[in-house]
């Protein structure tokens, strides 16, 4: 198989990273890596068109300087509070007198389980089959030559305000790059941090950043629930700034050097930065609880009270907050589930700084790009008249 080059960018709150590489067979070879400071955004969002794009540019000639060569598109993670998601389900007949289950049912299946009732304002990100059962039949990863009278699928279906995706794409086309897809960002960190075992039994992934905590619950390998949350480490950071009365820029260099919510780590000393001294317990009760309430907040999001069963494989964390030292283990004592911190997969090319939970998200949009190079339609981002989403391919559930 001929080499291809891929490329993803995350356009994140507090950082913009463009990971440039080459991949033949399902592997990846990394060629560039570009790091920035975020500016022009919020919350996942863009807040001002100008300073984004500049970012943006900044960040792809760092890793088109690496690379050696310029990148042309890339696939573009995508979050923000404006991301709906829900499952529907989808039945049809198999009338054919051979009752043979045919792609093209598969295709019809999923086309009425994709029907929903969407404001012009949205557009659909992913469509994304969870499971198929073939007259009662449960369990099926791919009815495609069984037969049957009743062929049944449920999808899970992902949609985003359209104004907030035309803002982003705006911004990466005005920083010379064309876009292959768009990808929820905790489906591309699920690519990239779970194990096969976790999303068999039951996981949920929080990918914890800047400005959003992005959701993606996983059982029987398939998605059934995303969502986003508006609290992530820049609310850690404000609750530190409003704490110890210092400013955002201190509080968030504090965090980064001195925070941690392992028990009996904060003792009775002190630090001194900037000329000011601060109490150790002092910071850490702060961080401790702000952490602690986000924890709880990601269960709420399970679509059940009884988590422990739904994902017995627990939680496991990534993005930039993940990096706060006793975060797992104050994970497991607070929610009462295996916690653990997820990072990419070992990395061949010029790979050093992607080892790092913040660096997941767009880890996971090139191995989103291996797995579903033939599984997409066409994408809103792709064609100004485009309608739809695209159907993906996730954990090795059947093409289509």
């Amino acid at each position: 198989m001929k080499r291809r080059q891929i490329a993803a960018i995350d356009v994140g709150t507090s950082k913009i990273c463009t990971v440039m590489a080459d991949t033949e067979n399902g592997d990846l070879r990394i060629l560039g890596v570009g790091v920035v400071a975020s500016r022009g955004m919020q919350k996942g969002m863009v807040v001002n068109l100008n300073e984004a794009k500049e970012a943006i540019r900044e960040s792809v000639s760092m890793a088109e300087r690496t690379a050696g060569y310029k990148l042309k598109s890339a696939l573009i993670g995508v979050t923000g509070k404006h991301i709906n998601s829900k499952n529907n389900r989808g039945v049809i007949s198999i009338t054919r007198n051979d009752h043979l289950v045919r792609q093209s049912d598969l295709q019809r299946a999923i086309d009425i389980a994709s029907s929903i009732t969407m404001p012009q304002d949205r557009k659909v990100l992913h469509i994304i089959p969870r499971n198929y059962s073939v007259d009662g039949q449960e369990g099926v990863s791919n009815p495609v030559g069984m037969h049957g009278f009743r062929l049944d699928v449920e999808t899970h279906i992902i949609t985003a305000a359209s104004n907030s995706i035309e803002n982003l794409t705006k911004c990466i086309r005005a920083a010379g790059v064309e876009i292959d897809d768009l990808v929820f960002n905790p489906l591309a960190s699920a690519e990239a941090a779970l194990t096969d075992e976790e999303r068999e039994k039951g996981v949920i992934l929080a990918d914890i950043g800047g400005g959003t905590t992005d959701i993606a619950a996983v059982k029987g390998n398939s998605i059934y629930h995303t969502s986003v949350l508006p609290i992530a480490g820049s609310q850690v950071t404000h609750d530190i700034s409003v704490g110890l009365g210092i400013p955002f820029e201190m509080a968030d260099d504090i965090k980064q050097r001195y925070s941690s919510v392992i028990p009996g780590e904060c003792n009775d000393a002190s630090f001194v930065e900037s000329g000011h001294t601060f109490s150790y317990p002092d910071l850490c009760e702060i961080v401790r609880m702000r952490v602690e309430e986000l924890l709880r907040l990601i269960i709420l999001e399970l679509p059940s009270d009884d988590y422990s069963k739904m994902v017995p494989s627990g939680l496991v964390i990534t993005g930039g907050t993940a990096n706060l030292p006793g975060i797992a283990e104050l994970g497991s004592e607070v929610l009462r589930i295996p916690v653990r911190v997820g990072t990419p997969p070992n990395l061949f090319g010029v790979s050093d700084i992607l080892n790092d939970p913040a660096c997941t998200n767009v880890v996971g949009m090139l191995l989103w790009s291996i797995n579903n190079r033939d599984a997409s339609k066409s994408h809103p981002a792709n064609e100004e008249s485009a309608k739809g989403g695209f159907i993906s391919r996730m954990f090795g559930n059947p093409k289509n």
